[in-house]
């Protein structure tokens, strides 16, 4: 059985993981298992963190590199949100609308957002619509299946109730389904978020003048590997603070609902 740690053995863990993983870092240099320019050590990437945070490379700092890369992926995740939820909502609603859309859908979302980086070249260039096409790609299947999910197992006394008060469709949805599937629509959304990142920084390696990814690709060109680890360390970064933020939105969604 698991059992709850206290705050005081989690951050000693924390603390004992960290320590443990920098310590091997430096023993990796000591001992030559790569070549330094392969392997920088931890304070040279933490000194280079900082240069870059008001040297341009690749024609831009690392915080207007994090701003473009932030920029694509709210629209393409904002628009996997916007769509993606209320449809699933729909769909767990409407027979006919679940009917018509799962098998086009089934047949979409199992491909790869990598996949779509052609088109997204072809129909866009280098523009915002490519990488935001991508990230929609990626973000836009778990939202519209959990929020779908959530819809579907709504307790059957809810829509029972709903129903004898003369609630119509759309208030249904709004007012019912969506406070009901809030747990299940978040975690639609981390997931989302999750692939949505991750697809924008492939996307940016291929079909992107700027951002995270354009980062990476064009400091391995030059071979500088700790410019590419500052990268990492960075979207890496970016994807646990998007979670968190994700987390709260849940906790006050809950907090209202319960209100």
């Amino acid at each position: 059985m698991k059992t709850a740690l206290s705050r005081h053995h989690f951050w000693s863990l924390t603390i004992t993981g960290t320590v443990g993983f920098f310590a091997f870092w430096y023993l990796a240099r000591a001992l030559h298992f790569s070549p330094p320019q392969f392997l920088p050590m931890p304070h040279e990437v933490l000194f280079k963190l900082i240069d870059l945070m008001d040297k341009p490379f690749a024609g831009a700092t690392l915080p207007e590199h994090m701003a473009a890369s932030l920029k694509r992926f709210g629209m393409g995740f904002g628009l996997a949100v916007l769509v993606g939820v209320p449809l699933g909502l729909s769909m767990g609603w409407f027979r006919l609308l679940d009917d018509v859309i799962t098998p086009v859908f089934d047949g979409i979302r199992f491909i790869a957002p990598v996949a779509w980086v052609p088109f997204a070249a072809l129909w866009f260039g280098t523009g915002i619509g490519g990488p935001t096409l991508i990230i929609f790609a990626g973000a836009f299947p778990p939202c519209l299946i959990n929020a779908y999910r959530g819809a579907r197992n709504v307790e059957v006394r809810f829509l029972e109730a709903a129903s004898m008060l003369g609630v119509g469709s759309f208030k249904t949805i709004t007012e019912v389904l969506f406070p009901a599937a809030v747990p299940s629509i978040i975690a639609g959304l981390r997931i989302g978020a999750g692939l949505g990142w991750l697809s924008l920084v492939g996307a940016e390696l291929i079909v992107a003048s700027s951002g995270m990814g354009n980062l990476i690709v064009r400091a391995q060109s030059a071979l500088a590997t700790d410019t590419v680890m500052v990268g990492m360390i960075a979207i890496g970064a970016i994807g646990v603070v998007i979670d968190i933020l994700i987390r709260r939105l849940e906790k006050l969604l809950l907090r209202h609902r319960n209100a």
